[in-house]
């Protein structure tokens, strides 16, 4: 993994305050299943998951799309960030999360219809390597560096039972991330990820979850999340 490979970045609106976009320009990609809109500067794209006129909620995320048009933008490896709810105690809101596994056994996403379809996927180990070395270069606290993310479908939060009864297994929680991944294989482009954890999973404690709760946190995350993107990508891009 060369620093000088193209990076691509996926995360939501809060990203686009970060000095790299700024000055970004609109770039529109055709592909087989969806236009995209997409923004580049100097060497780095960026794709905005959840659209960028109207918000497109998880369960109908044009995943397909989305990194087919990465690809044929010329992107060799993509840089992903979630925001995520924990399953544990000692990973509470602020804490950022380079998950090394994820669980999604209901998803039968792929690009293919045949035998092709027949792969094991992963988180792309040298290109998540390379990230968690480049983070060591910096002065960023360090992150977690082991978490299994479980993909749900979304997009309601999960019931405290489904917490429970996941929760000795996985450590985070989304709604993205793993059907990226899948596709991102498949197509043969490195993919790793970048979690925020951004609440307590429903009934991991006293509190009650909600949505306006949740949306709080981010709130309260951005400036270190914004941050943190910032300083990696100068050690990720020339």
């Amino acid at each position: 993994m060369t620093r000088s490979s193209r990076l691509a970045l996926i995360g939501g609106t809060s990203l686009l305050e970060s000095t790299p976009f700024r000055h970004a320009t609109p770039v529109e990609v055709t592909t087989p299943y969806g236009v995209v809109t997409l923004l580049e500067q100097a060497g780095l794209l960026f794709l905005q998951r959840h659209g960028w006129a109207d918000y497109t909620p998880p369960h109908r995320i044009n995943h397909h799309a989305n990194l087919y048009a990465l690809q044929q933008a010329g992107a060799e490896r993509v840089l992903a960030v979630g925001s995520v709810g924990s399953l544990r105690l000692d990973l509470s809101p602020g804490t950022l999360v380079v998950p090394d596994d994820f669980y999604a056994p209901h998803l039968g996403i792929s690009y293919f219809d045949d035998q092709r379809g027949h792969r094991v996927p992963e988180f792309h180990p040298q290109w998540r390597a390379h990230l968690l070395e480049s983070w060591q270069q910096t002065v960023l606290p360090p992150p977690r560096s082991h978490g299994i993310y479980w993909q749900t479908l979304g997009p309601r939060f999960e019931t405290p039972t489904e917490i429970r009864l996941l929760a000795p297994h996985v450590h985070l929680v989304g709604m993205t991330i793993a059907s990226e991944c899948i596709l991102a294989g498949e197509l043969d482009l490195p993919y790793a990820a970048l979690c925020m954890v951004d609440n307590f999973a429903n009934g991991l404690r006293a509190e009650k979850l909600s949505y306006a709760a949740f949306q709080a946190q981010v709130q309260a995350n951005k400036a270190l999340l914004l941050h943190t993107i910032q300083v990696l990508l100068e050690e990720l891009v020339i």
